[in-house]
Parts: structure tokens; C-alpha cells; sequence
């Protein structure tokens, strides 16, 4: 690949700032937490795994930032910069799940605030390299579920770009190229913050694949011309009986891959999954400003004054997923033991 998401620096971190894609390729700097909770909130960066690497950095630069020697105040000041960040964005599990691990790693032992400071550091990084490692993992039990042949739908951005490198969904469909099978894609353009048309249709297309960009609404007439064979998305919380949050605009996939017949994959990092949430029904879904929704490129495209949805998620029911890909290996029907054995 011939670009980073996000490169750890000594003081700060730079992060690749997806609103600018694909017309620019600009990399913020992140020097402190709160920059780490705007770059979050404001979409400079997304994607799950990506939410969660950037928000372990973060953590580390609000620890940074904490001046006292006294442990106990240090532990104090630290989890305020952890609840600040946990509430940048709602639905995507890896966000608490990384700012969680790394308040652990601060609170074991008995060490002094420079050198908590230094163990977050390690952390963060071991976090961002774990979740390229888990990719690759991902793309190797994955890629043997597509054949050469194929032409393979996907939905909103799961790619290098939503991760610390390589990708989930489209991780699988890199591996997949790179053990010689011979596919194509189809990538929805994922109204209404087109992560599709702007991210995964340039990412793809960097990368040398055959990538067709459609708009959302093609989907289910490319599916009855036998155009597509498969489908494959990404996630942002799987909840333990396996119904899955996505991007909006899944759900509606997923039933199009059921009457024609598809197999439709779901492709995560085992950091994705909440056992705490019984089922979708818990999954707390973010609503976005309604600007994305009456503005393409700055222009107003609606009548003013409109009233406006603009969830940014939906949730698939497990029964319409045909299997999830993980790090660990792929689970397939019953979900609720499947997840249960992976997650230990």
C-alpha cells in the first residue's frame, strides 16, 4: 500500500485525514487527547479498529499532558481524559474496548506516572500493530471463503483506511488477490458521508483491483443480473448472539444477499464483539448532524428547513449472515456458542 492511516510519532501521532479523500492526502497532526477526541467526533478518522488504535493513542497523550508525581492524582486526571474520549462516538465497540485495555495497563502495579506514561506509550503501539497483525490473520481464513471468479459487493469502507493497515473486509479481498484468485469488486457508495465512493473505490483502485463503483440504491438490480456472487462488510459492534452494527444501509444488503441467494460475510477483529449486549436490540445506534444529509461537497442538495434521519448505523440480525471472519478463525451458525468460544 502506498499510503498509512496512522504513524506513531515520539510526542504526537499523524493520522490521515479521510474528509480530504480523494481529492488530497493530508496527515493531521494529533498532539493531545482532545485532538484525538476531535479527529473521533468530527470523521477524520473511522472504522472501528482505526477508532480504537487512535483512541489508544490518545489516552497515552492525555497521560502526557498530567503534571504530578502523585500516583493517585495521576489515576484520577487519567481517567478523565478516558471518559472524555469514550464519548467521542457511541456505536463502535473498539473505542471503550481500547481506552479500557490501556486504563488497565495504567492502573496494574505499582509504578510511578513517567514510567505509567511509558507503559502506555508501548501499549498503544503494541494495540496498533496487533490490529494490522489480526488483519492479515483475518484475510487468510477469509480469503478461502471467496473464489476465483468472483465478483464481490461491498458496503461503506473496511479497508486500510479503517484500520491501523491492511483491512477487515477488504483485507480478505487482498488476500484473496494476493493467493492469485482472480476478483472483482462492486462498492456501494455509502450515502450519506460516501465512505464507498471517496475511500474504498480509491483505496481499491490504489491497490491495482477491478473496482466498480455503484450507488446504494443498484445494489439489488446488480444482484438479479447475477453480477455479484457475494458480499462482504465490515463492523462496528457484534453483540453476542452475532447480530451486527454496520454501517447504515447493511441491513438492507444483507436482505438483498438473502432472496438472491448470496452468502453474505461479516469480516471483524475479535475486539469488535460485545458479550455484554445480549443481542442488536442493546447496540446504542449514533445519529450524525443532519448536514451530511442535505450537503454533498459543501452544497445544499435539499430543501432548507427539512426534517432529517441520519443514523449512522443499522443492524443486521445473525440470521442473515452467512458467517464472521475473525482473527481466531470463522464462525458459522450458532452464533451465541461460536462467539462464546472465541472470545474464551
Amino acid at each position: 500500500m502506498s499510503f498509512y492511516t496512522l504513524i506513531p510519532k515520539k510526542d504526537h501521532i499523524l493520522l490521515l485525514d479521510q474528509r480530504l479523500l480523494p481529492a488530497k492526502t493530508h496527515y493531521l497532526k494529533v498532539r493531545t487527547y482532545r485532538d484525538a477526541y476531535d479527529v473521533i467526533k468530527k470523521m477524520a478518522v473511522r472504522g472501528a479498529p482505526a477508532i480504537g488504535v487512535t483512541a489508544a493513542f490518545g489516552v497515552w497523550l492525555g497521560a502526557r499532558a498530567i503534571k504530578t508525581n502523585d500516583r493517585r492524582k495521576y489515576l484520577a486526571g487519567l481517567e478523565k481524559v478516558c471518559k472524555h474520549i469514550i464519548n467521542a462516538r457511541p456505536t463502535a465497540h473498539n473505542l471503550s474496548w481500547a481506552v479500557n485495555r490501556m486504563l488497565a495497563v495504567a492502573r496494574s502495579g505499582t509504578s510511578a506516572p513517567l514510567e505509567i506514561t511509558g507503559k502506555l506509550y508501548r501499549e498503544a503501539v503494541h494495540i496498533y500493530h496487533e490490529d494490522i497483525d489480526a488483519n492479515k490473520r483475518m484475510g487468510d481464513y477469509g480469503e478461502r471463503l471467496i473464489k476465483s471468479g468472483w465478483t464481490v459487493l461491498t458496503h461503506c469502507n473496511a479497508g486500510a483506511l479503517a484500520t491501523a493497515g491492511y483491512g477487515t473486509a477488504l483485507g480478505v479481498l487482498r488476500s484473496a488477490k494476493d493467493a492469485g484468485k482472480k476478483i472483482k469488486v462492486f462498492a456501494d457508495e455509502t450515502r450519506p458521508f460516501l465512505q464507498g465512493a471517496r475511500l474504498t473505490a480509491w483505496e481499491l483502485q490504489q491497490d491495482g483491483f477491478d473496482v466498480t463503483l455503484i450507488t446504494d440504491n443498484m445494489a439489488g438490480w446488480m444482484m438479479k443480473q447475477g453480477l455479484i456472487n457475494a458480499c462482504i462488510v465490515g463492523a462496528d459492534r457484534i453483540a453476542a448472539n452475532g447480530d451486527t452494527a454496520n454501517k447504515v444501509g447493511t441491513y438492507g444488503v444483507a436482505l438483498l444477499a438473502r432472496m438472491h441467494n448470496l452468502p453474505f460475510y461479516v469480516a471483524a477483529p475479535s475486539s469488535t464483539f460485545d458479550p455484554t449486549i445480549p443481542s442488536g436490540d442493546g447496540i446504542i445506534i449514533e445519529e450524525r448532524p443532519q448536514k451530511e444529509v442535505v450537503t454533498i461537497a459543501g452544497k445544499q442538495i435539499a430543501p432548507m428547513g427539512i426534517k432529517v434521519r441520519n443514523p449512522a448505523f443499522d443492524v443486521t440480525p445473525a440470521k442473515y449472515i452467512t458467517a464472521i471472519i475473525t482473527e481466531r478463525g470463522v464462525i458459522i451458525p450458532p452464533y451465541k456458542k461460536g462467539i462464546k468460544d472465541l472470545l474464551g
